[in-house]
């Protein structure tokens, strides 16, 4: 029986109960409404001729005066009362006597204690969840996939091709082990998916139990976790118990950071029930008792805190990356999610692919979804590319506000500003081309102008670092240079923000700083635990704290005097392209191009399509990889409010 017909049942029991109770009690009450007489009160009444009327029912008597008043009384065994009644004419009634009141009395007494008792039961199972009993807590909380929750195979799975390899094989030793047993290979007894958040680990790990045919348990690192110490460690032997009672099968632990977290690493020692819970997991995976034909997989974002002791061949065999997809990836799949959207004959999924570096699958599928939205905002039956570019751009650069109410003077510094940006990006070969800029409001942002690089890059020049300094720097030299230093805004406060980090990474990270040289300087103090007290640490003496900060100075002051330079030699642009944004509020990267050469738009008047949008696309033709300052670089913020 479901959920629902147990809640059903159980309100129909206590509806039944209620009215019971009421019954009764309204049946004890109306007979508790005539008065009690006594008996020799009775004998005087009967003889003086007062009572018109009893009803006999046992040794119980209820009757009635002449005056109409009602009561009741009990009588002992008098063989004469009947003849006395008839002297008097009496009106008399016989009623057979009540059986099982001794039952329903019992009954009324131990109501309420029983009721107590089985609501206490009640909450008890909701709260514990034991799988029927009511003090099972250490029951594993481990869930049987099955194909009625939705089965997905490796069909279903895309972009990640050679972390699905990795578990095809997986796969291939359950359904035939003589394959890899008579060459003496055996099956990993683990493997760990590891990933950034939203790269499919998930999914793939339903994939394998989609495709094993075999038993697959799911459950999440977070269930192990209890308030009493032991409960966890009891929860891993139930759940390694059910494996081994339907081996060979798979059991999948998402999110296992929650448990396997590093011994010790916490203050006071680390917390007892999740070292015991730990421990116990790690006797399970490899101890005295082997569990064959048990596969454990796992996921995780956070490999870098979780404890040695579980990442050792034997236990977790194999660390599985799942990153983030590359151009070929995105398009697989975000032709996986189109298969559900009615699309129009211009949908180019590469064109999408190319203009979504980092994306990962997550993003892919909520890019699709945002667009499937838009057209079905739109009473559109297809779903064309217009709608797939408006939704990359609200998912990359926030949702458009053109309800907020801007001034002129407003609109112009805001098109200054972004121009200065564009127009440095321009000018400089390292930075990532200009994909697009707006004075439309989107997300925080006054304005932004997005880049975009031009290939897949997984490391950072010294060049391109310095590029993406100057093009943060721009929107705020391109305000000095036109309105002058005291008109100078706040709107500046995020381009400053990401150049500062920017410029200390480089220095202390990333070994780009000549004074400094290639070391690695953390952060100036750190806590450091000592027997039972907490210690301050410094990573660096003040002296070179020092230095590092006239370096992270020096470098942004680059940036701005690079920024400066290219606008002063080039002011004439600036204006062609912030006059271009105050007409047209979103000019793409040719359309700039276009601008800064002195040529016109010449748009068409009744083209609604916004700038960047539809195959034509500004997108270039080589993927891009999502990195530091590649997307919606250089945006125009609003002035913080206090209290926001």
């Amino acid at each position: 029986m479901n959920l629902f017909g147990k809640n059903l049942v159980l309100w129909v029991v206590i509806g039944l109960l209620v009215v019971a109770l009421f019954n009764i009690f309204n049946d004890s009450s109306q007979r508790g409404s005539s008065s009690s007489m006594p008996y020799s009160r009775f004998l005087e009444e009967v003889d003086g001729g007062n009572v018109t009327q009893v009803t006999i029912q046992g040794q119980t008597i209820n009757g009635e005066t002449r005056d109409g008043r009602t009561f009741s009384t009990y009588a002992p065994q008098d063989n004469t009362l009947v003849e006395k009644l008839n002297q008097r004419n009496v009106l008399i009634t016989a009623a057979p006597e009540e059986e099982g009141s001794l039952l329903m009395a019992t009954l009324l007494s131990w109501f309420p204690m029983l009721l107590l008792i089985g609501v206490w039961i009640f909450f008890m199972r909701q709260m514990q969840g034991g799988g029927g009993k009511a003090m099972g807590f250490g029951k594993s909380k481990a869930k049987l996939l099955t194909e009625k929750h939705g089965r997905v195979t490796f069909e279903d799975v895309a972009g990640i091709e050679e972390a699905k390899e990795e578990l095809e094989e997986v796969v291939d030793f359950l359904k035939n082990p003589q394959k890899y047993q008579r060459l003496g290979g055996k099956i990993p007894k683990g493997c760990l998916l590891v990933g950034p958040p939203g790269t499919g680990k998930t999914l793939l790990a339903r994939s394998v139990a989609g495709e094993a045919n075999v038993p697959f348990f799911t459950i999440s690192g977070s269930d192990f976790v209890e308030m009493f110490v032991g409960v966890g460690a009891s929860r891993v032997r139930d759940m390694f118990e059910q494996g081994k009672k339907n081996a060979p099968c798979i059991i999948f632990i998402d999110e296992i950071d929650a448990v396997g977290r590093h011994r010790g690493a916490g203050l006071g020692g680390g917390n007892d029930e999740r070292e015991q819970t730990l421990n116990q997991l790690l006797v399970e995976m490899d101890g005295f008792e082997a569990n064959e034909g048990v596969i454990l997989l796992a996921a995780t974002n956070r490999p870098d805190v979780l404890d040695p002791a579980l990442l050792r061949p034997g236990r977790f065999d194999r660390q599985v990356v799942v990153p983030n997809p590359d151009i070929i990836g995105r398009e697989k799949i975000l032709k996986v999610h189109m298969r559900k959207v009615p699309l129009a004959h211009d949908v180019n999924a590469r064109t999408i692919a190319r203009g979504t570096p980092g994306f990962s699958g997550a993003d892919l599928a909520n890019l699709v979804n945002e667009a499937a939205l838009l057209a079905a905002r739109k009473s559109r039956r297809l779903v064309t590319q217009q709608e797939f570019e408006e939704a990359k751009d609200k998912v990359m650069m926030g949702t458009e506000r053109r309800s907020m109410v801007m001034s002129e003077d407003e609109k112009k510094l805001t098109a200054y500003h972004e121009g200065g940006h564009a127009l440095v990006g321009m000018h400089l070969k390292a930075s990532d081309p200009v994909h697009k800029a707006t004075i439309i409001p989107r997300g925080r942002a006054l304005g932004m102008v997005m880049r975009l690089p031009e290939k897949d890059s997984y490391s950072l020049r010294r060049d391109q670092c310095l590029a993406h300094l100057a093009v943060a720097m721009g929107g705020r030299i391109a305000e000095e240079m036109i309105f002058g230093h005291d008109a100078v805004t706040t709107g500046a406060s995020g381009d400053i923000k990401m150049a500062t980090d920017m410029a200390r990474r480089m220095v202390t990270e990333w070994g780009l700083s000549d004074k400094l040289g290639p070391l690695m300087y953390g952060a100036n103090q750190e806590e450091v635990f000592l027997g039972h007290s907490v210690a301050q640490q410094k990573n660096v003496s003040d002296k070179t704290a020092e230095l590092i900060d006239e370096e992270v100075r020096r470098f942004v002051e680059e940036g701005e005097e690079t920024a400066r330079r290219i606008l002063t030699d080039h002011e004439d642009q600036l204006h062609r392209i912030a006059k271009g944004l105050l007409e047209y509020e979103t000019l793409s990267g040719d359309e700039i191009k276009t601008l800064m050469d002195g040529g016109d738009l010449n748009r068409p008047e009744d083209d609604e399509t916004p700038a960047g949008s539809g195959p034509s696309s500004t997108v270039p033709e080589s993927d891009g990889h999502k990195k530091p300052g590649s997307e919606g670089t250089g945006g125009m913020e609003p002035e913080p409010q206090p209290g926001s």
